[in-house]
């Protein structure tokens, strides 16, 4: 057995479950249905292609970064404006940041690892709209699932663990039979995101049984080498360098220019931009 952490970030992601109609909402993580639909995508799978295979993989999110809840009030016409679409309210999760774990056999998660990393469809986060953020794939572990989810270092932005420095505790939701024996929590709760079928002519869901457990999580982003691994590390570009006054050369240009002497200094401006207009009067 295996498990394959993914880094789930992006300016948005939407996570349905519940969507009907033109109120579009929005999970508060990751769904199963939705981790197994961006598997299949970057295996190459359609929507009508069987993926049976996929539901023996157990499904396990940690919430490093829960993310803000926004609304869209979406509006459409048809390309030539002859008819308006319905009106909808789209919700999603903004600023968010979440580790999730897949766990299953060792070949079939390698594989996986694989096209996560080549997919061959593009990858997004619940909905079309939203592109994750790289990397994605964080690798394998050779640890159970609640372990390596235990395990991982918080991945957090560094903006988000200046602002909260004394997280405490983040939430791990997994599949209830990915728990190992003398660890269960209780804390369950029930979702019908299990997808027998993608298919748009026979969507087809299933539920399951989430158990929710509360971890401490190892901040180490900010020691050397660790932020690098997150993708958080320190940004050490200077935007305005290039205008920076290099010597023998910007002072030419300069003096060429009329902007400041050998030196690179600019001079006084003694240019009086009113003086044509008093002439004229």
């Amino acid at each position: 057995m295996a498990v394959l952490l993914l880094r789930l970030a992006g300016p948005l992601q939407a996570w349905g479950v519940k969507s009907r109609f033109t109120v579009r909402a929005t999970e508060l993580a990751p769904s199963k249905s939705g981790i197994l639909g961006m598997l299949a995508a970057a295996v190459g799978r359609r929507r009508t292609d069987p993926i049976e295979d996929l539901l023996t993989l157990r499904f396990g999110v940690r919430k490093d970064q829960p993310g803000t809840v926004v609304r869209d009030f979406h509006t459409a016409h048809r390309l030539d404006g002859s008819k308006s679409m319905p009106l909808s309210e789209r919700y999603y999760l903004s600023d968010a940041v979440f580790l999730a774990g897949i766990e299953g056999e060792s070949a079939v998660i390698e594989r996986l690892d694989h096209f996560v990393r080549h997919p061959s469809f593009p990858l997004y986060l619940g909905r079309r709209s939203c592109p994750p953020a790289l990397p994605v794939s964080l690798g394998l572990r050779d640890a159970d699932l609640l372990e390596a989810l235990k395990d991982e270092p918080w991945l957090a932005s560094y903006w988000y663990r200046k602002r909260n420095p004394d997280i405490g505790e983040v939430e791990i939701l997994l599949d209830k039979d990915a728990v190992p024996e003398g660890e269960h929590t209780n804390d369950l709760r029930g979702s019908r995101d299990v997808p027998l079928s993608f298919d748009p002519r026979r969507r087809e869901y299933s539920f399951r049984d989430i158990e929710r457990h509360m971890v401490r999580v190892k901040d180490e982003a900010l020691q050397e080498g660790s932020a690098t691994r997150s993708g958080q590390g320190e940004d050490h570009h200077d935007p305005m360098a290039e205008l920076d006054v290099v010597p023998g050369r910007d002072s030419e240009v300069g003096l060429d220019m009329g902007l400041g002497d050998a030196s690179g200094e600019t001079g006084p401006d003694h240019h009086n931009p009113m003086a044509e207009l008093s002439e004229e009067n």
